[in-house]
């Protein structure tokens, strides 16, 4: 795919510039949509792992399934619809959900999400089945308005994850002879193709923007062979295929990613938060591939590979996202200040521990999962509390969104 033209929020915005006043959550997709995914994720990982560790009952979903439900479909997926309704609007031109319309699709998220607590399974189904395939139409119709055939390709992505989504509830119900793990699986190799799609276009840009002197390149077969690789990896978790198949497909895939990284030059942006912190995270994506196959060859546990991803890949790579988006989308300066940089550092804190901890020290692994949640709980809660004036009020430079 070829490199994106930059987009707006790759522009400073004013040093020292007041707030100016108003209200302007439902302005653009990004504000409503950082802030509960932000807090959500604050709130509902303390409640994860004090049920795990036995301190409260479990709710009607089974404990491991409702984690990994939430945290794809709940948190990562409200990320994604921030960031695609304000981007779809950069690529196109053309106006994407504000206002009311914004709304219902925050109550729509919203009710998905308590709805997974309730014995109304058919409707929880429903809920948050709808929700991929409502952000697909309404990207949808930009897209097919501007012509902006380069992105086309997010619409039957979304419209993936929602049939992700339902198949795992179908399961549930015992409606569907279909393992739920593997619909989630399926579910976090499209995210991570979209990861690696955004991160192929940006993470380049923004260094060579951000880092003067830094000459990170892409090289299109490199391209090419990369995303080829994480199709085939979905491709061999749909269909029944051999162990030894899945890890020589996620080693190749880490090898592609692996060489992808370093002609980005990642040794180069130390000094750059809003930069090193997307580098550290598609480093992760390496670090779950090789994971990936040593799983699958039963060498080391699958829960350190799949939160390899999760969190240090998805947590890494959204948490810069919104950072860095939404700071450009309000105008102020690409900058990270020190609230920020502490996000980064727990995040990484918490996928260090759950991944490497879990694997160096399996006799203590429930604390590694009570220090691991409670740094990524703390991080989100700190985006949460930092960027909730800065999501409420109109950009700084007085322009819409």
């Amino acid at each position: 795919m070829s490199m994106a033209k930059p987009p707006a929020f790759e522009k400073p915005g004013p040093q020292g510039a007041t707030p100016a006043p108003g209200f302007a959550l439902w302005d653009l997709g990004f504000r409503p949509f950082y802030l509960l995914a932000s807090a959500f994720a604050a709130l509902s990982i303390p409640l994860w792992v004090a049920q795990y560790s036995g301190y409260l009952p479990a709710p009607i979903v089974p404990g491991p399934v409702w984690h990994g439900h939430e945290m794809l479909f709940g948190y990562t997926l409200a990320v994604i619809a921030g960031f695609l309704f304000t981007a779809g609007r950069n690529w196109t031109g053309q106006p994407t959900p504000t206002g009311a319309a914004l709304q219902a699709f925050a109550l729509l998220w919203v009710a998905g999400r308590i709805l997974m607590l309730t014995p109304y399974a058919m409707a929880a189904a429903l809920v948050n089945a709808a929700f991929p395939v409502a952000v697909a139409i309404a990207l949808a119709i930009p897209l097919w308005n501007s012509r902006n055939r380069r992105n086309y390709f997010f619409v039957p992505l979304l419209l993936l994850l929602g049939m992700a989504v339902l198949a795992i509830h179908l399961s549930w119900q015992g409606m569907l002879a279909w393992p739920e793990r593997a619909s989630l699986q399926a579910g976090l190799d499209v995210v991570l193709f979209i990861i690696a799609v955004m991160g192929g276009r940006v993470i380049p840009m923004f260094t060579n923007n951000g880092i003067p002197g830094t000459q990170a390149t892409r090289r299109p077969f490199v391209e090419r062979f990369a995303l080829a690789s994480i199709l085939a990896l979905l491709v061999a978790d749909i269909l029944p295929v051999p162990a030894t198949a899945i890890a020589t497909v996620a080693l190749v895939a880490a090898l592609a990613h692996a060489v992808r990284l370093y002609l980005w030059q990642p040794w180069r942006t130390t000094a750059t938060p809003l930069v090193w912190v997307l580098h550290a995270a598609y480093g992760w994506i390496v670090v779950y591939l090789v994971l990936r196959a040593l799983a699958a060859l039963g060498v080391v546990a699958e829960p350190l590979a799949l939160h390899a991803l999760t969190i240090g890949a998805i947590g890494g790579m959204t948490v810069g996202m919104m950072t860095r988006t939404a700071r450009g989308h309000t105008g102020r300066p690409l900058l990270a200040d020190r609230f920020e940089v502490t996000c980064y550092v727990l995040v990484q804190c918490a996928a260090l521990i759950r991944v490497f901890g879990g694997m160096i020290a399996p006799g203590v692994y429930l604390i590694t999962v009570i220090a691991s949640g409670t740094c990524w709980s703390l991080a989100l809660a700190l985006y949460a509390v930092r960027y909730w004036p800065v999501l409420s009020r109109a950009r700084l430079d007085g322009k819409p969104g």
